[in-house]
């Protein structure tokens, strides 16, 4: 029976048809991963030929092989297009999907949710964000998972092997559901040309954050901690947001959010853009204010915006280079500076460099890359150059995690401090998130609501803001701030229009506001007040994330470059009642350059839920803050000894400060 027959439950439980469905035309309209360069050895191109062959039914190998082969020369990877389902892909309300466990159900919503065309960067080729943070790594596996997750009980647990559905295993009901990793290698196959190798095989793929581990909520996520990171960039150089200009780039999946928060902020955002495609996606959505593709235009509608004070964002459709040299030139003062560029993947799409065309680019990268990666590295000299004239002139520059800092200077830009080893400028995490919110336990809690209804996402806010404004009642000055700003956010979260894609919510908060909010929608959910809850949060986290250059730049005792805490961190969320869990080598700052760790909960209003959250939450912050106090945070310290003063079965090992004096003479 051919596909386009069968219903939308009925393509699920199908997996892997018999009755291979007809071939697709290629979308051209549709935003498309850049093609792949050519890395694989003949005998390796019949490797990952042969590695794709074996989720079919030999029938269909002497078929499919010159379509595989084609799709590997053509796009530098198999994405098997054939098998991309013909319903349509998003969050269906969680009673839609044909499933024996809820949870499983659940884990099928978010999915889906990554694959929306209008959440993911390259739906058709399974890319949420970032260039390269994929859900799959072919339509095949998609379909297997799917099936899996349809047909599985709650005493099983689905392994997932970087995207491939390794298979349902007994378990028990207190178990993950399904366990996920991503681009676990042997520390020595960490290098960018691995992930490339090893991804075109068909044996490893990059799972960015919330890509490989489902719980992408399209760019919302980020435009809160955009929002929290713009306005205390403003604070820590005293200026009202009002009339002041952030200027950075990059509109693709996380970073398509800073013009929207720079609107919450209340300043005026620049923002570089060089794919035309999603420059006019984020037009369309209303993430931006403005496009303009003129410099000069720019310059003088900057210059107005100033003058007035206007709160405005503008995508300039070109590169950012060109805006800050331009700026310079045209004695515009740029206020914040930053850039969300996918630097993480410098060699294939996540930067492209000044003066060549979006065209001439994707074309040199996969045909010339050895001479792409000369004029990025050309590109970033440049942009470094400029900025660095710019803060001679006042502006402050933060890296915004993205790598651009660690780049900048492995292609030789003048980017080091005088002492050799340290960057010029800070990471965003080491001047403002690290010591305001990480090292106090506030983080990017996150919730979906399962029955799809906008009626109970507004619930869900109300709910959630009820519980800050009681928590910030009896709050320690030290946290009052991040308790003002979030309870602001959460206000004004319905007016903003954040939703893209599931009925989703983010904000900032510690250990106490997780559980208390998780526990008030689980007594909701009890209530039928409103349908089920998905709780679950970015890996950018206090305890989920071990990353030198951005989570854990901000840890100064010599252990950031350890990854202990982000393994203890799943291995904990997964026996204390996590629905399904996850680690990935490589996340927002680079294949081999970090280990993160995410997970997902189901909450379903009964008794046991909520003995899971709050054994879960209470965990899985303070994992991180334990760690960070080890290493002197000051705040973290303060942080910890309350969680202590709280649960008198924390027992945490506390350090002895060293008088500086006596070092003087060692």
């Amino acid at each position: 029976m051919p596909t386009s027959t069968l219903s939308f439950k009925e393509q699920i439980l199908e997996g892997i048809p018999e009755v291979l469905p007809e071939l697709k035309p290629y979308n051209p309209t549709i935003n498309h991963a850049p093609k792949r360069k050519a890395i694989l050895s003949i005998e390796e191109e019949k490797l990952a030929l042969k590695n794709a062959l074996r989720y079919f039914n030999k029938k269909h190998h002497k078929e499919l092989i010159k379509e595989f082969k084609h799709e590997l020369k053509t796009y530098g990877r198999i994405y098997m297009y054939r098998l991309r389902p013909d319903y349509k892909i998003f969050a269906r309300p969680i009673e839609d999907y044909p499933a024996a466990s809820k949870q499983a159900a659940a884990i099928m919503l978010m999915i889906q949710n990554n694959l929306d065309d209008e959440v993911a960067q390259h739906p058709q080729e399974l890319i949420t964000y970032g260039g390269n943070g994929a859900v799959f790594s072919n339509w095949a596996q998609y379909r297997l998972t799917m099936k899996y997750l349809a047909e599985m009980n709650d005493e099983q647990t689905l392994v997932m092997y970087s995207g491939h559905p390794m298979g349902l295993f007994p378990s028990h009901k207190e178990a993950p559901r399904v366990v996920v990793t991503n681009g676990m290698m042997i520390p020595n196959y960490s290098k960018p040309d691995d992930w490339e190798k090893f991804n075109a095989l068909g044996v490893t793929q990059y799972g960015q954050m919330t890509a490989g581990s489902y719980m992408y909520i399209g760019p919302q996520g980020i435009v809160h901690g955009t929002t929290i990171t713009v306005l205390n960039g403003f604070r820590r150089i005293q200026k009202e947001p009002k009339g002041h200009l952030f200027v950075t780039s990059g509109l693709g999946g996380m970073s398509g959010a800073q013009p929207k928060a720079g609107n919450i902020a209340g300043c005026i955002t620049v923002c570089a853009e060089v794919n035309p495609k999603i420059t006019q996606v984020r037009l369309d959505q209303g993430w931006i204010d403005e496009k303009i593709t003129d410099l000069n235009e720019l310059v003088t509608r900057v210059k107005n915006a100033q003058t007035n004070k206007e709160t405005i964002s503008i995508a300039y459709l070109g590169n950012v280079v060109d805006v800050w040299e331009k700026f310079y030139e045209a004695n515009i003062h740029i206020d914040l500076g930053s850039d969300q560029t996918s630097l993480h993947n410098p060699w294939a799409g996540g930067y492209y460099p000044v003066g060549l065309s979006f065209e001439d680019a994707n074309e040199m990268m996969a045909i010339n890359p050895k001479l792409f990666k000369t004029k990025v590295q050309e590109s970033l000299q440049r942009h470094a150059d400029a900025i660095n004239k710019h803060t001679e002139k006042g502006t402050y520059f933060f890296d915004y995690g993205n790598a651009f800092l660690l780049e900048a200077s492995r292609a030789g830009a003048n980017i080091m401090a005088d002492n050799g080893v340290d960057f010029k400028y800070p990471s965003y995490v080491q001047d403002i998130m690290g010591p305001m919110c990480f090292d106090y336990g506030f983080g990017p809690f996150r919730w979906v609501c399962a029955s799809g209804k906008p009626e109970d996402l507004a619930k869900t806010d109300e709910i959630a803001c009820t519980v800050l404004e009681e928590i910030k009642k009896n709050s320690p000055v030290e946290i009052q701030q991040q308790m003002a700003d979030n309870i602001k956010w959460i206000k004004g979260a319905q007016e903003n229009k954040l939703v893209v894609g599931s009925q989703a919510r983010i904000l900032y908060a510690d250990a106490e506001g997780r559980m208390k909010i998780a526990e008030a929608f689980n007594q909701a959910i009890a209530n039928n007040e409103i349908g089920f809850v998905i709780l679950g949060r970015d890996h950018h986290d206090v305890s989920g994330t071990d990353s030198p250059y951005r989570e854990t730049s901000n840890i100064y005792d010599g252990s950031r470059f350890t990854a202990d805490m982000a393994i203890h961190n799943v291995i904990g969320d997964s026996f204390r009642g996590a629905t399904w869990v996850s680690i990935h080598n490589g996340g927002g700052v680079g294949w081999g350059e970090v280990i993160n760790g995410g997970f997902g909960m189901v909450l379903d209003g009964s008794i046991e839920s909520s003995k899971r959250l709050k054994q879960m939450l209470f965990w899985d912050v303070n994992n991180g803050i334990s760690r960070r106090s080890w290493a002197r945070n000051e705040g973290a310290m303060f942080a910890i000894k309350r969680a202590m003063e709280a649960e008198p079965n924390l027992k945490i090992t506390l350090p002895n400060i060293v008088d500086d004096h006596l070092l003087k003479d060692v």
